[in-house]
């Protein structure tokens, strides 16, 4: 029996696995970086052990060093979560050499279908070794990991090496291998999977499906069991490929198998040797815990003789901090508070006052809704998500609630081209118009006014608001009566609480702030000085770093006094384990180049300049 476990990863996940833990009574042990020496899964684990460094390459991905961590705190077992290692065979046979036991397959399954070039081989596929325009457009992929980093989409023949380049520096960073290969790009399918979970008794069972197309740079953003529409000859042939994709490699544990689905054909796509980001949609349509059921595989128990039934349909959308509308640039900073109704599920890594910062993936939480039926499960999840209290750095909620209520969803007619098409649409700004009244209300009553009220009339008092992106300004009086606005009526307004009658209807803004940040119900905003300071312009054609990160690479020949044009790559910054490219502005000429690789830079740091030709 397992007694004491170490999750050989962090955040979300390893959160996760520790609250089975607490359940089945088994001792936990953190490992974190110094960059997480404060974080939710170091701070609830019964014991943690520092991995000295920030970078991935230096911590979560030294096998080594989290297998002596593991002996020195007396696990006896080890969980590898998702990402990092969980996929590593080496890492596993190391677990193993120590004595330890292993949550996940055995190491010779994990060599046989971690490498995405191997397990197609192994059923009958091969990769594209020699790109032609007629094979366009091809998927460059990372062969020993997933969750979207290292993929990439060319269209053109003339972006395929760059592209190759980008890949293999994303894997090597994320998963400690560099390997890509190539692949046939289906454009417009879905993305299906099917949930395996396997015995060391010769069961092997195939877990209803899932449906994974809503993605963004090829990471899932939205997932939900069962997939919908599927026909049943089509749901069965899945399933059984699954199954028979298991058994081929003597699989055991939790496992999932994907596939692209276009025109009612199902095109193997790999099998990930892990838990999946998106068990908890399973969890919740087959009422099991999928984490508790590695535990006991890796004990050696069978799979009980009963297949567990499916019920009703469950919909899961990932928290991320980032900028849908800029080109989903994640978002460091202080995550002020989280709170999500109770009528649905909640993982995550992170806890009010925690620091979101720039080493590691961006997924703040999972908010996940189940119900008998799948419009009563996504309308729950979109209303859980709406009222969800986020204070914080810019994130996806607002994207996230209108996929869910998007026409094309709402109906199951969602393809992996979906946010190509309507993502100008779902990220349009759309703040509420009397958020900085109820702003400046509330401010102005959670200030001492010298004098109080006067029998004279009063000046109007102005308050001014950036939201997004634009400035706008809050107009309000004091009278005999209380505050008063021009074309609302002023219920009540304290520091918290203003509640204004528009058009005859009653509606409430709360309101709270930290420091220059205001948030009134969804709506952020920035308090503007009175009189503002002259600010430093930067040139027109200036490149300004769009997030916090490393400057990785920048392109080859690029000097000052090259001619470029608009769109043309000029850079690489690495943030949040994904490179961002960085295009030029216009066409010119680059005037100035201040970045240079290894560099660490800030937000609005001055990368380039490109004077533009007249």
């Amino acid at each position: 029996m397992i007694s004491t476990l170490l999750v050989a990863n962090r955040g979300e996940i390893a959160c996760r696995v520790f609250r089975t833990c607490r359940d089945l009574g088994i001792r936990t042990v953190a490992v974190h970086s110094d960059a997480d020496g404060h974080a939710l899964h170091a701070r609830v684990a019964d014991a943690s052990v520092r991995l000295p460094g920030e970078a991935p390459a230096d911590t979560y991905l030294r096998g080594d060093l989290i297998v002596k961590a593991a002996v020195a705190a007396g696990a006896d077992a080890v969980h590898p979560g998702y990402g990092f290692l969980s996929e590593n065979a080496e890492f596993a046979r190391a677990v193993l050499d120590a004595g330890l036991r292993w949550i996940g397959p055995p190491p010779q399954a994990i060599e046989a279908m971690a490498s995405k070039t191997r397990a197609k081989q192994l059923m009958g596929i091969q990769p594209l070794t020699e790109v032609t325009e007629a094979d366009l457009p091809v998927l460059v992929k990372a062969a020993a990991g997933g969750g979207g980093r290292g993929m990439r989409v060319v269209r053109h023949l003339a972006e395929l090496d760059a592209e190759l380049a980008a890949a293999r520096a994303e894997a090597a960073s994320a998963f400690g291998d560099g390997e890509v290969f190539v692949e046939p790009y289906v454009e417009n399918g879905r993305h299906v999977e099917v949930q395996i979970l396997a015995d060391t008794h010769g069961t092997v069972r195939a877990l209803g499906t899932r449906d994974c197309s809503l993605q963004r740079r090829h990471q899932k953003v939205i997932e939900e069991a069962p997939a919908p529409g599927l026909s049943t000859a089509l749901d069965e042939e899945v399933r059984a490929l699954a199954v028979r994709a298991a058994r081929a490699v003597d699989y055991v544990g939790a496992g999932t198998v994907e596939f692209l689905v276009a025109d009612g054909r199902a095109h193997f796509l790999e099998m990930n040797t892990r838990l999946q980001v998106e068990h908890p949609v399973t969890e919740a349509v087959f009422g099991i815990d999928l984490v508790a059921e590695q535990i006991r595989i890796a004990e050696g128990h069978p799979l009980g003789t009963d297949p567990p039934r499916a019920r009703g349909h469950a919909v899961e959308a990932r928290l991320y901090a980032e900028d849908p509308a800029r080109d989903w640039s994640p978002q460091t900073g202080r995550l002020h508070r989280l709170s999500v109704p109770g009528s649905v599920r909640l993982d995550t890594g992170y806890t009010d006052g925690d620091e979101i910062g720039v080493h590691y993936d961006p997924m703040l939480a999972k908010v996940v809704a189940h119900a008998p039926t799948r419009t009563e499960a996504v309308r729950r999840l979109a209303a859980a998500l709406e009222r969800t209290v986020l204070h914080g750095p810019v994130t996806n909620r607002d994207l996230l609630v209108r996929s869910l209520r998007h026409p094309e969803f709402t109906a199951a007619r969602m393809d992996t081209g979906f946010y190509d098409r309507h993502l100008p649409d779902l990220t349009e700004p759309s703040p509420d118009p009397h958020a900085p009244l109820a702003a400046a209300l509330a401010d102005a009553q959670g200030r001492s006014r010298l004098g109080g009220w006067r029998n004279v009339p009063s000046q109007p008092q102005i308050k001014r608001y950036l939201m997004a992106g634009e400035e706008h300004e809050a107009r309000y009086r004091h009278t005999r009566e209380g505050l008063e606005a021009e074309g609302v009526r002023v219920v009540h307004a304290d520091s918290g609480l203003v509640v204004l009658e528009v058009d005859g209807v009653e509606r409430k803004y709360e309101v709270t702030r930290y420091g220059k940040q205001v948030y009134v119900n969804r709506t952020a905003l920035t308090a503007l000085p009175r009189f503002p300071d002259p600010t430093a312009q930067h040139a027109p054609g200036s490149l300004l770093a769009p997030m916090p990160g490393t400057v990785v690479r920048v392109a080859e020949g690029l000097t000052v006094g090259t001619a470029v044009k608009a769109g043309d790559p000029l850079l690489w910054l690495e943030a949040m384990k994904m490179q961002h490219k960085i295009t030029a502005p216009a066409t010119g000429t680059l005037s100035a180049l201040h970045a240079v690789p290894g560099q660490q830079v800030e937000p609005g740091s001055l990368l380039a300049v490109v004077t533009e030709t007249p």
